[in-house]
C-alpha cells in the first residue's frame, strides 16, 4: 500500500531510541499516523515541527498497518512565527485541536485548506497587538491573524458536525440585531428575543456574522474564543470523554493575559 500527498505536521511522539510516530493532516487522507525512522535526529526535528507543510509518502504492507512516512519539507510555517510567542501559541493551538478532534483516516479537504489559509495569515502578521491602533472606547484593535483564528475555529466546528447558524434569529427568523448565540442549538438570537434569557446565552461578536465588520477589538476576539470554546468543549470533547487540548488552553490564557 502506498499514497502520496501534502500534509501538515500535527504532532510527533518518540518511538524507540530513534524513531517517531508522526500525525499528519492531508486533504485526501485526513489525519493519518505513520512511523518515521530516525525522526529523533536534530536534522529531522526541524522538519517535524507542528504546523510545517511537507510532501509525504506513506507505505505499508497492509492498509490497516501503521506504515512508514518519507517526508520532504515544503514550507516551514512554524519557523516563521518563532519571533512572536502569541502567534506561535495560536499555531500550536490549531494543530493540537486538529490532532485531538479529527477522526483518523477520514478525508477533510476543506479544513485542510482552511488551516493553510490560517497559517498564511499567521505568517503574514507583523505588528504585535499592543502596538496597533485603538478602536472604539480605547480598546486595542485585534490583529488580522486573531480574527482569522476565531473564524478558523468556527470552520472546525462545522467540520466536526456542529456548524453554527448565525444567519437569522432562532426565535423570530429576523436577521437584524443578532447579538447572542443559543448554547443548545448554536443558532443566533436577536437582542429582543434574547433579552429575557440573556444570562443563559452566549455573546455573539459582530465580526462572526459580518465579514466586513471593522475594527475588531481584542474584547471581540476574547468573546469569539469563548463562543467557539464552549461548543468545542460541550459538543465534542465532553461527548468524547476528553478535555480541551492543553495547547488551546495555553493560547487562550496567553491571549487573555
Amino acid at each position: 500500500m502506498e499514497w502520496r500527498d501534502q500534509g501538515l505536521v500535527l504532532s510527533t511522539r518518540k518511538y524507540g531510541e530513534s524513531a517517531v510516530i508522526a500525525s499528519l493532516l492531508s486533504p485526501e487522507q485526513g489525519r493519518h499516523l505513520g512511523l518515521i525512522r530516525g525522526g529523533q535526529s536534530r536534522r529531522r526535528q526541524g522538519v517535524l515541527q507542528p504546523g510545517n507543510l511537507v510532501d509525504a509518502v506513506w507505505r505499508a504492507r497492509l492498509e490497516a498497518h501503521l506504515g512508514t512516512y518519507t517526508l520532504e519539507p515544503v514550507h516551514d510555517f512554524a519557523a516563521r512565527v518563532l519571533d512572536d510567542p502569541l502567534r506561535l501559541k495560536g499555531l500550536a493551538a490549531a494543530m493540537a485541536l486538529l490532532d485531538a478532534s479529527l477522526a483518523e483516516r477520514e478525508a477533510h479537504a476543506a479544513i485542510f485548506h482552511d488551516t493553510i489559509a490560517l497559517l498564511r495569515a499567521l505568517e503574514a502578521a507583523g505588528t504585535p497587538p499592543d502596538a496597533r491602533p485603538e478602536g472604539e472606547g480605547g480598546a486595542p484593535v485585534a490583529p488580522d491573524w486573531a480574527v482569522a483564528y476565531v473564524r478558523w475555529e468556527v470552520s472546525l466546528l462545522e467540520c466536526l458536525g456542529f456548524g453554527l447558524d448565525l444567519s437569522a434569529c432562532a426565535a423570530t427568523g429576523t436577521a437584524d440585531g443578532l447579538i447572542y448565540v443559543s448554547p443548545r442549538s448554536g443558532r443566533a438570537v436577536s437582542a429582543a428575543a434574547g433579552a429575557p434569557y440573556k444570562e443563559k446565552l452566549l455573546p455573539l461578536p459582530a465580526f462572526l456574522r459580518d465579514d466586513a465588520c471593522e475594527p475588531v477589538d481584542m474584547a471581540d476576539i476574547a468573546a469569539g474564543l469563548r463562543l467557539t470554546g464552549y461548543f468545542l468543549t460541550h459538543h465534542h470533547f465532553v461527548e468524547e470523554g476528553r478535555a480541551m487540548p492543553a495547547g488551546r488552553v495555553r493560547f487562550v490564557d496567553a491571549f487573555s493575559a
